[in-house]
């Protein structure tokens, strides 16, 4: 059986790709043939990632948008339609952090989290989905995270968000089956990216002695695994959660 897959003519979505994880997600479609438009606040960040991922046989666009902001992610996706013709694959990898125990935590810094990384899901969702309802066909992939399984102190605005999204991917994914259109979540443990970047030395390996594997995980390895999801290999897995976390969660 060949992995190697081949998303020629195909258009992906990729929320969050200025930077970490959805950078490298973005790098992985273009390498395999695959058009992208990336989305992102931060549209000079953005600029940065196309100038190192295009490769002048596939489409890059860069979009600046607030993803918590509806009526904005409502234009900016039929922008990307009109742009690029079709929706193929909507890979949902925004996210926020606003730590802090619960005694502490804000009621702005809740909702800003809430908004950003569940209600931006839903808002690229219903979006998104109705092209590739026309189009009979569909990936949707949303990146949550282990502490939405697990929970963790200090994140309980970040893990009811991520929590949320598993819910999420399954009732979508039992609504949209029947066009086959696939949802389906990825939960990271610890990456290296800018977020993990900021931890000293001693957290870092206080957290990999939690980890069976001892390491860190590389972006890379969510990427590969998004390219699999998005796949015709994959075209009978639908509204599962799969851990990339090195054995973290069991």
């Amino acid at each position: 059986m060949s992995l190697n897959f081949n998303f020629n003519d195909q258009v992906a979505i990729v929320t969050g790709a200025s930077r970490g994880i959805g950078r490298a997600i973005a790098n992985g479609f273009a390498k395999l043939g695959c058009s992208v438009a990336m989305v992102s606040r931060n549209l000079d960040d953005l600029k940065k990632v196309k100038s190192e991922i295009e490769n002048g046989s596939i489409q890059v666009e860069c979009f600046s948008c607030d993803i918590s902001n509806f009526d904005e992610v409502q234009a900016t996706i039929a922008q990307i339609h009109d742009t690029f013709g079709k929706i193929s694959f909507l890979i949902n990898n925004a996210g926020l952090t606003r730590d802090n125990l619960i005694l502490r935590i804000k009621e702005n810094d809740w909702d800003a989290v809430i908004d950003v990384n569940l209600k931006g899901c839903f808002n690229t969702i219903k979006a998104a989905t109705k092209p590739m309802i026309r189009a009979k066909s569909g990936r949707i992939i949303n990146i949550t995270s282990v502490v939405g399984l697990i929970g963790n102190a200090g994140q309980a605005n970040y893990a009811a968000s991520k929590s949320g999204i598993l819910g999420l991917t399954k009732s979508i994914a039992k609504e949209l089956g029947s066009r086959n259109i696939t949802v389906n979540a990825i939960a990271p443990g610890y990456f290296e990216t800018d977020m993990t970047e900021q931890l000293t030395d001693k957290v870092k390996s206080e957290l990999q002695t939690n980890i069976p594997l001892r390491r860190l995980g590389q972006p890379e390895e969510i990427t590969d695994l998004v390219m699999f999801l998005c796949s015709e290999k994959a075209s009978y897995i639908t509204g599962q959660t799969i851990n990339v976390d090195g054995g973290m969660v069991m």
